[in-house]
């Protein structure tokens, strides 16, 4: 005698369960992998940001120089110090003369008094200073009133440098402390007649010591064009340009300071 599915559920229900289960299965995974990927990619995208997000920085921000377009058939690529200028700052000057390199230092205000041969010494030897505001703090999160005083300030110790080895002042720009900037910041100074400059190459190596890594990131995110940031003030910096700067000359580049790789890019009107 057959017996009678009391309990069994009708096969149409029984079919959308499922499905319905699968479906909260499949969600529950994809949120579960999301949790554990996500964290890690956006640690990398910062850490080693795509080109494209480069690319959509420069179109979003057209005041902000991130880098520059290539100069066919030259390889030019700037190189960049922040936390300029430091105990450290004569031994980044060797590993730049023995690789024929200039570099743009970025000035901290603050640093500068004792310093003011060392600042002396860098336009001396073809080097350009520019402006980092007076300390090692997020430009960003100062009022108006205190960065263009700041801005102010590092001005005149760089125009004082300039003057005193008798050359002509040739930028104005800064790079804001942290490198995160608003808007606000930018009407600001826009205003006061300075140009925000970041970069498209960063090895971290403010936080990352280890010389053989950072010129490697270095060497695997660059392109003519660039705009690298590195940074004075520690004890590793150097050994990394020595590791660097030859292996980027053998790959063909001239490694030039911002405002010749501005001027190659972006001719003045009646230049040649």
């Amino acid at each position: 005698m057959p017996r009678l599915a009391l309990f069994r559920l009708p096969a149409k229900l029984g079919r959308r369960l499922r499905r319905r289960r699968m479906a909260t299965l499949s969600l529950a995974t994809t949120l579960l992998l999301l949790t554990l990927l996500l964290p890690p990619l956006a640690c990398w995208t910062i850490y080693s940001p795509p080109h494209a997000l480069i690319s959509l920085l420069r179109t979003h921000y057209p005041d902000v120089l991130f880098e520059l377009p290539a100069i066919s058939p030259r390889k030019l690529i700037a190189l960049s110090l922040d936390d300029a200028p430091s105990a450290h700052t004569p031994s980044i000057m060797a590993a730049l003369h023995a690789s024929n390199a200039k570099a743009t230092f970025f000035v901290i205000g603050a640093q500068a008094p004792s310093r003011f041969d060392t600042l002396r010494s860098l336009v001396r030897a073809g080097h350009e200073l520019a402006n980092h505001a007076m300390h090692d703090e997020a430009s960003r999160a100062l009022p108006d009133a205190l960065l263009a005083q700041q801005l102010a300030d590092v001005a005149d110790v760089i125009a004082a440098v300039y003057r005193a080895e008798k050359r002509v002042l040739p930028n104005n720009y800064f790079r804001p402390g942290s490198g995160f900037f608003s808007q606000r910041m930018r009407a600001l100074v826009g205003k006061l007649g300075f140009r925000i400059v970041l970069g498209s190459v960063y090895p971290h190596d403010a936080q990352i010591p280890f010389p053989a890594l950072n010129a490697r990131h270095i060497l695997a995110k660059v392109r003519p064009g660039a705009i690298v940031i590195c940074h004075d003030r520690r004890d590793w910096t150097a050994p990394m340009l020595r590791i660097l700067l030859p292996e980027l000359r053998r790959r063909g580049y001239e490694i030039v300071t911002i405002t010749d790789l501005v001027r190659a890019a972006e001719p003045m009107p009646g230049s040649s």
